[in-house]
């Protein structure tokens, strides 16, 4: 049996028009890039450990904070290819209307970009890369000892 992937099944249930991602703004992007990054934070910390919900929401705040996603994208810029590098920037450089608390803005602004490449690895369908650079990014957290 063949299996397909979140993507394919959502679009299959919930019929959308195609659209083309280049027309998506870098904000929309982050927008999704969030929700599948932290999804993907949360399905690693509970199949590691099956703990209490506050253990486990503090375990995955370490991943999602904003500084700690400036380190990671940081870290992960040599690796990017070019067109990566194109939407890391582009969600960089956007504007959000607002920056989260106890967040510097470059590091809430480099965050939105992180998030704008995971949003747009997701949606055109190179989930095996977006899940290669969350690993990446999270194992240099762990060695280089992120904010908790």
């Amino acid at each position: 049996m063949e299996q397909t992937g979140i993507l394919e099944q959502i679009k299959a249930v919930f019929p959308c028009p195609e659209q083309d991602i280049r027309t998506y703004s870098p904000l929309a992007l982050a927008y999704i890039g969030d929700g599948i990054y932290e999804l993907v934070v949360r399905t690693v910390i509970v199949e590691k450990a099956n703990r209490r919900n506050g253990d486990l929401h503090r375990m995955s705040v370490r991943y999602v904070r904003a500084e700690n996603q400036a380190k990671m994208a940081e870290t992960l810029k040599p690796f990017f290819t070019e067109e990566e590098g194109d939407v890391f920037r582009r969600g960089r450089n956007a504007s959000p209307h607002s920056v989260a608390k106890n967040a510097r803005r470059s590091d809430y602004h480099k965050a939105t970009g992180f998030e704008a490449l995971m949003g747009y690895l997701y949606l055109t369908g190179r989930t095996e890369r977006m899940l290669e650079l969350i690993r990446r990014g999270m194992e240099a957290l762990e060695d280089g000892g992120a904010d908790k």
